[in-house]
């Protein structure tokens, strides 16, 4: 009888629009669970450019997408962006559909989309991360792997601590401001 009550009141969250907190209802189209990937993680390239994922982040993914990712560079930061492929297919879609028509779109589209390359975990758990991004994110032997939620952030170690020594000096938006942390 008490599992019945926690399913009745389970399924009273989902009606009222609380799935749990990482995944709401617009997130629906994404099959299977989405996983949640978070910390920071210090890890080192080999002379190949492959990348370790941590090991508790490989069963999410290869349940999640297969082991299917996509590795682009961050359309702002000086880092690469790593996607689960049902996450990346998503939000490329939703970069694709904007308009081409203003400069500042089809600069984003040809950083974003147009660096995007397919990836797959490899029997031991690494990705290879290609030249090409490496130079684009000043990628050296140490990086940080940093957990965003629905996707990682590759940076290069001296790029994360930088990052990481800035402060918040623009003015941040409402919805953040709102927030309680």
């Amino acid at each position: 009888m008490a599992a019945n009550k926690v399913s009745q009141s389970g399924k009273k969250w989902e009606d009222v629009g609380y799935r749990v907190w990482f995944c709401p209802k617009s997130r629906e189209d994404v099959p299977g669970e989405v996983p949640v990937f978070n910390g920071r993680h210090a890890l080192s390239l080999d002379a190949k450019g492959r990348l370790a994922i941590p090991t508790r982040f490989r069963e999410k993914l290869k349940a999640s997408c297969g082991g299917a990712l996509v590795l682009t560079q961050h359309p702002y930061d000086l880092c690469l962006s790593l996607y689960p492929e049902p996450e990346w297919n998503r939000i490329a879609a939703d970069v694709a559909r904007l308009s081409d028509a203003h400069a500042a779109v089809r600069v984003l589209k040809r950083r974003f989309l147009g660096q995007a390359v397919d990836l797959e975990i490899d029997g031991n758990g690494r990705i290879l991360v290609p030249n090409e991004l490496r130079t684009l994110a000043d990628l050296d032997k140490s990086v940080m792997l940093i957990g965003q939620v629905h996707r990682f952030e590759i940076w290069s170690e001296k790029g994360w601590a930088g990052q990481m020594d800035e402060s918040l000096t623009e003015t941040l938006p409402e919805e953040v401001q709102s927030l309680s942390f």
